[in-house]
């Protein structure tokens, strides 16, 4: 009897060999990358911690929202103030704008009688109570910006340069007979304030602007103020409401002076 595993007869090998045992990862020791595998790679077991680039990228991150926040509302902080400022500046604009409107067309063409006879002037001449120039400009009015005591004003607005160089137009208030006086700021935020006067000749047809007036006996038609900033010329053109001479107004004697009879 033959030998079936003898050299004659080799055996014949199989066409699907058996898988040897499975192993832990897999069938035949070939471990699977499956859901489990990367659960446990990525560590999620309860031992997940930040690397020191993330937290490097976090702390940048967060610094920079925090920057942005800051400076949107530092922003608008000073948004608000230049608002207010803006605010304030135009409504002592028009208040200013409108004392000056209020004090001319109340204007009251009061003269003086000049019973002393000082160098320059005739005794019992008629000096009027209204001047004016380019700088500077007074007259009598029953309008009074702090209204405290009812009666005749006299008020002088005056044009003078602030340390900043730019011009300041000043108010100043005194009750007719006293010498108590009161003084406030106007207008500052311009680069130039003057006056101008309207001038008609009784011969002439038409009116010019002049800088300085030196009638004595009559009052301009019109006063312009001008306020320049930069190449804007806001001009405020008043009209004076009384038209009579000021030799045929009202006489006032100041006190420690005897009205001639």
């Amino acid at each position: 009897m033959k030998n079936p595993l003898s050299r004659e007869n080799p055996p014949v090998p199989l066409n699907n060999p058996p898988l040897p045992p499975f192993s832990k990862g897999g069938q035949g020791g070939i471990k699977k990358k499956g859901v489990k595998g990367r659960l446990r790679k990525r560590g999620l077991r309860g031992d997940y911690g930040f690397t020191l680039l993330e937290l490097l990228i976090s702390i940048v991150m967060l610094g920079i929202i925090i920057l942005i926040v800051t400076g949107a509302m530092r922003l608008g902080f000073r948004s608000i103030d230049a608002g207010e400022k803006k605010a304030e500046s135009l409504e002592r604009f028009k208040a200013s704008l409108n004392i000056i409107d209020s004090q001319i067309q109340s204007l009251l063409p009061l003269t003086s009688n000049n019973s002393n006879n000082e160098e320059g002037t005739e005794e019992g001449t008629v000096n009027s109570n209204f001047t004016g120039n380019r700088e500077s400009l007074q007259f009598s009015t029953n309008y009074s910006i702090w209204g405290v005591q009812k009666g005749y004003v006299t008020v002088s607005y005056d044009v003078s340069s602030e340390d900043t160089g730019k011009p300041v137009l000043s108010a100043t208030e005194n009750i007719m007979g006293t010498e108590e006086s009161k003084t406030t700021k106007l207008l500052n935020s311009f680069d130039e304030i003057y006056f101008d006067y309207f001038y008609k000749d009784p011969t002439e047809e038409e009116g010019k602007w002049i800088e300085e007036w030196t009638d004595d006996a009559n009052l301009p038609e019109k006063i312009r103020l001008h306020l320049v900033k930069g190449q804007r010329d806001l001009s405020l053109i008043i009209p004076v409401r009384v038209r009579q001479s000021n030799v045929q107004s009202s006489n006032i004697t100041f006190e420690g002076e005897e009205e001639e009879e």
